[in-house]
């Protein structure tokens, strides 16, 4: 009965216009009483954030209130727990001992379900006052829990962002990405090439090559009109005919989505020495970390930078 609730009585509303006689009687019964499904009342950061499929599957039967993934690192952010924590000083570390690079992973979106946008936003600035001054990011383009057709405004965001602290004498840039039901974010065993497209354009810089992420969705967009950001193709951004973000030996790697089920692939990629779904041709030594743990019983990622409730 997932998705079914108290909404409105009008042609929105599938449930309210279909024959629905055993639900029906439930309104009847005596015991029949309703719960809020959103915002703070699961967990959520606030009222104006919706619930969705985990939320409901985390709080079903739970008893009581508990922080959803959103809310644990907004938490962490603004109590500086995450950058205090020993996964973050290992990060940086790491990067700061090999001189190598600082990248990041996920959805770039506002949508809150399993990413946000200001937490990574967050970090790169947390980066900066830490004196990393190379970062790369890998973005997941959304159209799903927001607007379908919305990429260009949160690259644009992002953009102005980095734009900031290379003025600095920073090298912050968009390496590579694609749309999430494309590339990377994979979700149950379904379907790995979807993994791979996204290990073979973030880790080993392959596949259509663009100036600018801006460059690469406007040419997307172009050859299908009726394409919507999730099914965008993925791209690289290149300088020289050569990828300017590959994931090298010694790099460091943050997964920023919060709800594990569509990176939980990808990290076994990063982290599985046996790794058999499919040929990664080249397997770099870095430090992984995704932003909480995404599968509790068999403990991966090993490092991750928000301790779950």
């Amino acid at each position: 009965m997932d998705g079914i609730g108290i909404g409105k009585k009008d042609n929105s509303n599938a449930v309210h216009l279909a024959s629905t006689p055993f639900i029906d009687t439930f309104h009847k019964h005596p015991l029949y009483t309703e719960l809020k499904a959103h915002g703070t009342a699961v967990g959520m950061p606030d009222d104006s954030d919706m619930g969705n499929s985990e939320v409901g599957h985390n709080t079903l039967g739970a008893g009581r209130i508990f922080d959803q993934g959103a809310t644990l690192v907004n938490n962490a952010i603004k109590t500086h727990a995450l950058f205090n924590g020993p996964t973050w000083h290992s990060l940086i570390e790491n990067t700061r001992t090999h001189h190598s690079t600082l990248h990041f992973i996920g959805l770039l979106s506002d949508g809150n379900v399993h990413s946000h946008n200001n937490h990574l936003k967050a970090m790169i600035t947390q980066a900066n006052k830490n004196k990393i001054n190379r970062i790369r990011i890998h973005i997941l383009l959304d159209g799903r829990d927001v607007g379908e057709r919305t990429a260009l405004t949160y690259i644009a965001d992002l953009e102005t962002h980095l734009s900031s602290f290379n003025e600095l004498k920073n090298d912050y840039k968009i390496a590579s990405g694609g749309g999430r039901m494309i590339t990377t974010m994979d979700r149950y065993n379904a379907d790995w090439s979807i993994v791979e497209r996204g290990w073979k354009t973030h880790v080993l810089g392959e596949g259509p090559s663009f100036k600018s992420a801006t460059e690469a969705i406007k040419a997307a967009y172009t050859s299908d009109p009726k394409l919507i950001d999730q099914y965008l193709p993925p791209f690289v951004i290149t300088e020289n005919n050569r990828p300017i973000g590959t994931i090298q030996d010694n790099d460091s790697v943050i997964c920023f989505n919060f709800r594990g089920d569509r990176v939980i692939e990808l990290t076994q990629a990063f982290e599985d020495k046996h790794f058999t779904h499919f040929d990664r041709q080249r397997h770099p030594s870095v430090f992984y970390a995704g932003m909480i743990q995404y599968d509790g019983d068999l403990k991966r990622p090993t490092h991750y930078l928000v301790d779950p409730p």
